[in-house]
């Protein structure tokens, strides 16, 4: 796995970068061709709290997590656990589409059957014209984290959605 791994706000040393690289090398053994597979890591201060975000980008999916925590090696840790817990998680769907999913060896998988792997709750709603700030206000009455709607100006649906760092996001069809 080839790493670029680099700092907001902050220099990553060589004890942090070693850290990083053996946590993630864990990793390889669910990635068929782990040598060309690259994972970007970006450690970020705010405040008192070390973020640390991981993006593996695969042929077909990506895999990312985001930690916040007030000591580095705790949100390495708990970044990486989380995409461990992604691959595990989505090993039944995965194994499901095996041809389209290569790059990832199913058969390594531990099961984890306290999962939920089914869609409880469909929903069928009327996506309204609307411009982004009457969605924003219209998720916000709701207490939604995110909203579907029409956008009346350039008449495409969006979504609009609550980011972690409190700002919102809109994703267009």
């Amino acid at each position: 796995m080839e790493f670029i791994i680099r700092g907001d706000k902050i220099k990553i040393t060589d004890a942090m970068k070693d850290y990083i690289e053996e946590k993630l090398g864990k990793l390889n053994k669910y990635l068929k061709d782990g040598e060309s597979v690259r994972a970007n890591v970006v450690v970020k201060v705010k405040n008192i709290n070390q973020i640390v975000e991981i993006t593996i980008p695969l042929k077909t999916i990506i895999l990312r997590s985001e930690e916040s925590q007030d000591d580095f090696y705790k949100a390495v840790d708990k970044t990486v656990d989380k995409l461990e817990r992604q691959i595990r998680k989505n090993k039944t769907k995965l194994s499901k589409h095996n041809k389209t999913f290569k790059e990832i060896q199913i058969s390594d998988i531990e099961d984890d059957k306290d999962e939920p792997e089914k869609i409880i709750k469909h929903k069928k709603i009327d996506v309204k014209p609307m411009n982004e700030e009457e969605a924003v206000i219209q998720m916000e009455l709701l207490g939604h984290e995110f909203y579907m709607y029409m956008d009346s100006e350039k008449e495409k649906y969006c979504v609009v959605y609550k980011r972690k760092d409190g700002g919102y996001g809109v994703l267009e069809s």
